[in-house]
């Protein structure tokens, strides 16, 4: 890119221009429906537990399983998953994950117990962790750096702001107009619909012949072990000797990792990934504001249901303002605060406004009207939030070799995933704590209200927290900088 092609300071940096495309409406709609489905399959399964419970007479410590099927599988396999399509090919490797979600979905909505339906919900995620590093990076060589790759990133992100509280109104109008087997379902029409057009995205040469295979070995086993243990928390309490056998094997298993990363002549996750403290910085940030915005969406479930009482489809419907200024902020003003201001600004912008949304949560009382603190709290959290995801994986992705884009991708993703794990289980303790301790002087209604609300602050303190990482670690790209070396050829 010339010196007189726009901002050089504010916008992803690739190592070469990809080459001229057709038809790159139809490659960000391929990938950002390949984005959104996978998030949305998070979520919307959630609401409709009770009925898939009775439908295949599932017991309760099995039907867990129906949705941690699917974060162990997605969450564990993504580094590994990343590092695959560095060696056989993204676009390949995008291709297989999206089949192989499909004809999951395709199983899990045909299934006739809950054995099959669980087993179905992993392979489910196995394909997810296949196709997610894959989308993010095609879209990096598919799209030229500047303004067509900020406003690639930009409906990447809506993609990604909108899947999870999409993914909890699609299940209750599903779960209650048509079966629950349509939250499944639903799938196939839209993985149909990314596979005829994915000849549009560009995949570009890689030069990795080989994985370090015990590196894959003992972080796929880590974070696999860090998800279970995480999922068992909700029930079993951290005192679970499971939950701290699990921890245990986590620690081991990545120190384990990261000797071999250290060690080997061709590691997992290359150094050259780690060497931007601006991407470090982007990483550590998804995965520290994932914690707070999926604790939030727990929480703001958990009391519209027990406390307001609302049905599955009313809580589902009143997340369309927080959807709502998601999208429209991932798609609009975060990729124009990319572009015209510096990054750290950018990112930290989305920040304080998530903070601000949920300290406004934190007015909630058993008896609050929608339009009080609900409806404008949830548009300020997700025009946060939006913005949020568009910048950070924005910084997350610049710069990276195109041999490393793959892992370099899952690495963002797999921080997310985790991110996630972590918030309903650490914030959802504190939460239940204070409920705990609030029972005995006040209404039952008052002391859930109180957890959540205590929660919610600590998920204020964690956005903050990711403002102050934010410039510590994130600089713009200097005058000198915004060409990388080329890539070598295969």
């Amino acid at each position: 890119m010339s010196q007189s092609e726009g901002p050089v300071t504010d916008v992803p940096v690739a190592v070469a221009d990809p080459a001229p495309v057709g038809g790159r409406g139809m490659a960000i709609l391929v990938i950002a429906l390949a984005r959104f489905i996978v998030v949305l399959d998070g979520t919307i399964m959630t609401v409709a537990l009770p009925t898939i419970q009775r439908s295949l007479d599932i017991s309760q410590a099995n039907l867990d399983w129906v949705i941690s099927a699917y974060s162990l599988t997605f969450g564990g396999l993504m580094l590994l998953a990343g590092r695959l399509g560095d060696v056989y090919g993204r676009k390949l490797m995008f291709r297989i994950g999206v089949v192989l979600f499909g004809l999951a979905s395709l199983g899990g909505g045909l299934a006739g117990n809950g054995t099959t339906l669980i087993l179905f919900r992993g392979l489910e995620g196995i394909g997810a962790a296949i196709a997610t590093p894959g989308a993010l990076s095609l879209l990096v060589s598919t799209f030229p750096e500047g303004q067509q790759r900020t406003k690639a990133f930009g409906l990447y992100g809506a993609a990604t702001a909108m899947g999870a509280v999409m993914g909890l109104l699609a299940g209750g109008v599903l779960t209650t107009y048509a079966g629950w087997r349509w939250v499944l379902f639903v799938n196939i029409p839209i993985v149909i619909v990314i596979l005829l057009g994915v000849n549009k995205l560009v995949d570009l040469d890689t030069r990795r012949s080989r994985i370090d295979v015990w590196g894959a070995l003992t972080v796929t086993l880590g974070i696999g072990a860090l998800i279970y243990g995480i999922n068992r928390v909700g029930l079993h309490g951290w005192s679970d000797p499971t939950v701290i056998g699990c921890m245990i094997a986590t620690v081991v298993l990545l120190a384990v990792f990261v000797y071999f990363e250290r060690s080997g002549d061709l590691p997992m996750i290359p150094r050259e990934v780690l060497s931007d403290p601006g991407r470090v910085g982007a990483n550590i940030v998804t995965l520290v504001m994932s914690i707070g915005i999926f604790s939030s969406y727990y929480f703001l479930t958990l009391y519209m249901q027990q406390v307001l009482g609302y049905s599955a489809v009313r809580t589902g419907l009143m997340y369309l303002p927080f959807a709502v200024g998601a999208g429209l902020a991932a798609g609009s003003v975060g990729p124009q605060l990319l572009a015209r201001t510096a990054p750290q600004i950018a990112l930290s912008s989305g920040l304080v406004l998530a903070s601000a949304g949920t300290v406004w949560f934190c007015f909630i009382t058993p008896d609050s009207g929608v339009f009080e603190v609900l409806i404008p709290a949830s548009v300020v959290s997700g025009v946060g939030v939006g913005i949020m995801q568009v910048v950070s994986t924005a910084i997350g992705v610049r710069g990276i070799d195109s041999s490393e884009a793959g892992i370099g991708s899952a690495l963002l993703t797999a921080g997310g995933q985790v991110g996630g794990a972590l918030g309903v289980a650490l914030l959802g303790t504190v939460a239940a704590t204070t409920t705990h301790h609030a029972a005995a002087g006040t209404s039952p209604a008052d002391a859930l209200t109180n957890g959540y609300v205590a929660g919610f602050k600590v998920a204020v303190g964690l956005y903050l927290l990711c403002v102050v990482i934010t410039f510590l670690t994130i600089r713009p790209v200097k005058e000198g900088q915004q060409q990388m070396p080329q890539p070598q050829k295969a």
